[in-house]
C-alpha cells in the first residue's frame, strides 16, 4: 500500500484519486497514518458472495410450518 504526506495529497488529490489502486492510499502527517483512501467499489464488492458456501438453508422458508385455520377462527363457511 502507498504512503503519502498529507501535504503532497493535498497538492496532488485529483491525480492521485485518478489513479488510485484497490490497495488504496495511506496519507500521513509527521510520519503517522491519518487516513485510509480506497476506491468506493471495493468496499462492498468484497462483501457480494463472502457467505457462499457457509450459510445452509434447512427447511422451508416461505412458511412457519404452523397451520392456524384463519378461516375456522371467523367462522367463515365454505
Amino acid at each position: 500500500m502507498k504512503k503519502i504526506c498529507a501535504t503532497k495529497f493535498k497538492e496532488q488529490c485529483f491525480a492521485l484519486l485518478d489513479q488510485l489502486d484497490a490497495g488504496g492510499l495511506i496519507v500521513t502527517k509527521h510520519g503517522k497514518p491519518v487516513a485510509l483512501v480506497i476506491p468506493y467499489e471495493t468496499q462492498d464488492a468484497d462483501l457480494i458472495g463472502s457467505l457462499r458456501h457457509k450459510v445452509k438453508v434447512r427447511g422451508d422458508v416461505f412458511t412457519t410450518g404452523i397451520r392456524w385455520g384463519a378461516d375456522a377462527q371467523l367462522g367463515v363457511r365454505p
